[in-house]
C-alpha cells in the first residue's frame, strides 16, 4: 500500500483577551461523518487551495515569522499559507481578518503515517481584536464546523480534541507568557518512519 501524500495546510488559533477574566480560544466541532478527525474539536483551518497562491497578501507578518515560515518550502507556498489561514477562518467561522500583519507563526506539525489523511500544518496565532466583523456572529460560517464557541484555555483542555490540537493549545499557553513572535517554533516532523521534534528559530 502506497503512502498517502502530505498536503500543506494552515490553521488559525484566534485568542480573545480583551475585557475577559481569562483568555479564550475559538473552537469548532468537525462533523461526525468526516473522514479525518470525525467529531473532534479543532481550530479553524484546512488545506491550501490552488487559488491561495495567486491571492494578494494584505500586510506582512514579522520578518522573524516570515523567515521561519519559508524554511524548507517554496516561496510561493510561504505566500499561500497565511492566505489559506485567513480564508479557512472566513469559510469555517464567518469571521474576517483583513490582513496578515497580526499573524504569528507558532507551531508546525506533520500528520504521522497510517492516518486516513496527512497534512503538513502550520499554525498561526491571531488576536481576536484583528477581526473586522462581529466576533460573536457565526451566521456566515459554512457547515464544516459546528458548535463554534469561545472557550477558556482551561475548559478547552477538557474537550475531545485530536492530539495535534491539544499540543498546539499547550504551545499557545507557553507563547502567551512571553512576547511575540515566540523565541522558537516547535516542529513535529513525521515525514520519516520515526518522528522527531525540533525547533525553527
Amino acid at each position: 500500500m502506497s503512502e498517502l501524500p502530505i498536503k500543506d495546510a494552515a490553521t488559525v488559533i484566534v485568542i480573545r483577551k480583551s475585557g475577559l477574566d481569562a483568555p479564550r480560544v475559538l473552537l469548532g466541532q468537525r462533523g461526525h461523518g468526516a473522514v479525518f478527525m470525525p467529531g473532534k474539536f479543532v481550530f479553524p483551518g484546512g488545506a491550501v487551495d490552488a487559488a491561495d497562491f495567486d491571492t494578494p497578501l494584505h500586510g506582512a507578518m514579522s520578518a522573524v515569522c516570515q523567515a521561519r515560515l519559508a524554511r524548507e518550502v517554496d516561496p510561493a507556498l510561504a505566500h499561500a499559507l497565511p492566505v489559506a489561514a485567513l480564508r479557512e477562518l472566513r469559510e469555517e467561522t464567518g469571521l474576517v481578518i483583513e490582513d496578515v500583519t497580526g499573524l504569528s507563526f507558532v507551531f508546525r506539525a506533520i500528520t504521522p503515517p497510517n492516518r486516513p489523511r496527512r497534512f503538513d500544518a502550520r499554525f498561526f496565532l491571531a488576536d481576536a481584536s484583528l477581526i473586522s466583523s462581529d466576533m460573536d456572529d457565526f451566521s456566515r460560517a459554512e457547515d464544516e464546523l459546528s458548535h463554534l464557541q469561545w472557550v477558556t484555555l482551561e475548559a478547552a483542555r477538557t474537550f475531545d480534541m485530536p492530539s495535534v490540537t491539544r499540543i498546539a493549545l499547550r504551545e499557545v499557553e507557553a507563547v502567551l507568557r512571553a512576547p511575540l513572535p515566540p523565541a522558537h517554533v516547535p516542529f513535529y516532523d513525521h515525514r520519516g518512519a520515526v518522528g522527531s521534534i525540533r525547533s525553527l528559530v
